[in-house]
């Protein structure tokens, strides 16, 4: 690059617009001198004011950097919907709105990859707990109705929880953000929004990437995804290996759907449209199904290393059948006392809507069960008593000998019930 034929481009295409460098210095919100200086070939403009300069300017930052006017018909990277330039400078920002609140290592959005201190002096054996996940195709509503914080706290909920179930803690996250444009509001304020999960759940959001796909991905429209790494002390590691017959099953609460269940919540909306605006319990169907996927870490890590806790799962597809298969050694079964269940009415409306078998809905719905812990017969008080007060637990069911994984038993209870 030619500093002194950038700066001939930046006075020519000022002085067409008929603008001094101080009206230019105030509309970029930089120093006169700083105008200055580009013109007279002093210093480049740097890449953080490049968009802005080049939009005051009605040309590119490529034609800036270049210092003149590019063929009308020349094909760029730009033309085809992607702005390097742009991008860099939103990727500068986006450093400003990540919290590192237990920052382990220097990160910069420069770098190629991000650094993360693993001195552990506190656990004996550490071991690292690895996850990737996405927010499903829950992602699709969120952007149609706007609900890109919630979608954000989904994401990293789903994967906490996917780390604590087997008695790890969270640490570190790596964000993925694919977008079919480049909108400046809406990734910074995707990255602020994961961010802020990662704050909740006592980890860090240390880098990622952010991709532009614009003949991929729609305008206006954006995927998600993430992998966290946790750590636990290996004796710790909760794998379903100290389940014995006689256990206890207690099951905690979710918010409605979390993330799980939406391809055929979406295929009932395109049947019937207008249950959108219908009210369950005050709030809209959309406000219902669009509740984020709650985050069980701060229920359970009072509780993480107790030699009485035997085993835990996460309620996300499949519902309590599919995820308490994973977690049972052969010869053990889980007996679940459907009619302990305390059904969410969301769950009722869709059942109703969709004339949907209970089975169906057990397969693919939480039921209002989210998290399930397995614990010694004789200390489920006292584990109840361990879980905060926000987070409801209760006994669904036992731990019995049988070559079959899972077992329900009696039927779910339909009609409406105030839990305490």
């Amino acid at each position: 690059m030619n500093k002194k034929r950038i700066g001939k481009f930046i006075a020519k295409k000022r002085k067409e617009f008929g603008m001094t460098q101080t009206q230019l210095s105030k509309k970029l919100g930089v120093s006169f001198q700083s105008v200055s200086k580009w013109e007279n070939g002093l210093v480049y403009p740097g890449i953080d004011i490049l968009p802005a300069l080049a939009r005051t300017l009605r040309t590119t930052a490529d034609e800036i950097l270049e210092g003149c006017e590019r063929i009308q018909d020349e094909m760029t990277y730009k033309k085809a919907g992607v702005d390097i330039l742009y991008m860099d400078s939103i990727k500068n920002e986006m450093i400003n709105v990540m919290n590192f609140a237990n920052r382990y290592g220097p990160n910069e959005i420069v770098s190629y990859a991000s650094l993360y201190d693993v001195n552990f002096n506190n656990i004996d054996n550490p071991i690292l707990l690895l996850k990737t996940e996405d927010p499903g195709s829950k992602q699709k509503l969120a952007i149609e109705y706007g609900y890109t914080e919630a979608i954000c706290h989904d994401l990293i909920n789903h994967l906490v929880n996917d780390i604590v179930v087997m008695g790890g803690k969270p640490l570190a996250v790596l964000g993925t953000i694919v977008c079919g444009d480049i909108q400046r509001d809406k990734l910074k304020k995707i990255v602020k929004c994961i961010s802020d999960a990662c704050n909740d759940n006592e980890c860090d959001l240390i880098g990622g990437k952010t991709s532009v796909y614009p003949q991929v991905v729609e305008k206006e429209s954006y995927f998600l995804c993430a992998s966290a790494v946790g750590i636990a002390d290996r004796k710790n590691v909760i794998d379903g290996s100290k389940i014995n017959e006689g256990d206890i099953i207690l099951g905690i609460a979710s918010n409605g759907l979390h993330t799980s269940g939406y391809s055929l919540v979406r295929m009932l909306m395109d049947k019937i449209p207008e249950i959108m605006t219908e009210k369950i319990k005050e709030k809209s169907f959309v406000e219902q199904i669009m509740n984020p996927h709650t985050s069980y870490y701060h229920a359970v890590k009072e509780l993480q290393g107790k030699e009485y806790l035997h085993g835990m799962a996460h309620i996300t597809g499949g519902g309590l059948i599919g995820n308490l298969q994973r977690v049972l050694r052969e010869g053990l079964c889980a007996e679940i006392d459907l009619s302990k269940i305390r059904i969410l009415p969301i769950f009722k409306y869709i059942k109703d809507k969709g004339k949907i078998r209970d089975i169906e809905m057990l397969r693919t719905f939480n039921m209002g069960v989210g998290f399930v812990l397995i614990v010694s017969p004789d200390r489920i008080s006292e584990v109840i008593q361990t879980i905060p007060q926000k987070f409801s637990c209760y006994e669904i069911g036992r731990i019995i000998s049988s070559e079959k994984k899972v077992s329900l038993i009696d039927e779910l209870k339909w009609e409406e019930k105030e839990f305490d």
